[in-house]
């Protein structure tokens, strides 16, 4: 019987499932890397707690779910998140920060026009995405990292959140978006460039 960690999501490297793997990576931990198909999703979907992918299965425990909690328990169980309270309460706070940006950026997409969707998308990266970016951009230090010199589960909510906006993954949001905030660029860049990660995107 494996010990190891298993962490299920769909077979592609984005989103929440993503960084859920890259937080084992920067940790140094061999996982299970159980990929699913959208056909067997299907039959899997009413057998995880909230319906949704990740899920983080640990030997002895009852499957965590939610991205933001599989990423807390990983930085908590191997050294990737604060052991100061209040200090892990701010890095959380940026990682919740992270899903009201893909929530607000999920909306400009619910258009059946799409001259109202790139209206929408436009008004988004002028406005919403430019406010977050400058309070994100504000607790962040002489870094590379949240942390400083080490990346943390933080860093690794904060790289795959704007990751999709840089790389021009949603149209009519240009890929400098994040060129006016030189703290997120450098947290990005060191984050790739961070070996175990340029490993893993390597692959």
């Amino acid at each position: 019987m494996t010990t190891r960690p298993r962490l299920t999501y769909f077979d592609a490297p984005v989103s929440r499932g993503e960084e859920c793997r890259l937080a084992f990576v920067i940790a140094g931990v061999d996982f299970e890397d159980h990929r699913v198909t959208r056909d067997e999703w299907a039959a899997l979907k009413p057998k995880t707690p909230f319906g949704s992918v990740p899920v983080l299965e640990v030997p002895g425990h009852a499957p965590i779910a939610q991205s933001n909690a599989i990423l807390a328990y990983i930085g908590r169980r191997y050294g990737a998140h604060p052991t100061d309270l209040a200090e892990a309460a701010r890095h959380e706070a940026l990682m919740a920060a992270v899903e009201d940006l893909r929530a607000a950026a999920a909306a400009t997409g619910r258009h059946s026009n799409e001259g109202e969707k790139r209206a929408a998308r436009e008004q988004f990266a002028a406005g919403t995405l430019r406010t977050w970016a400058g309070h994100v951009e504000a607790q962040l230090g002489d870094g590379p990292f949240v942390a400083g010199a080490a990346p943390m589960v933080a860093d690794v909510k904060i790289y795959m959140g704007v990751r999709a906006f840089r790389r021009g993954v949603m149209d009519y949001i240009p890929t400098t978006c994040f060129d006016d905030f030189p703290k997120i660029v450098r947290l990005s860049e060191a984050f790739e460039a961070h070996p175990p990660v340029k490993a893993w995107l390597a692959r």
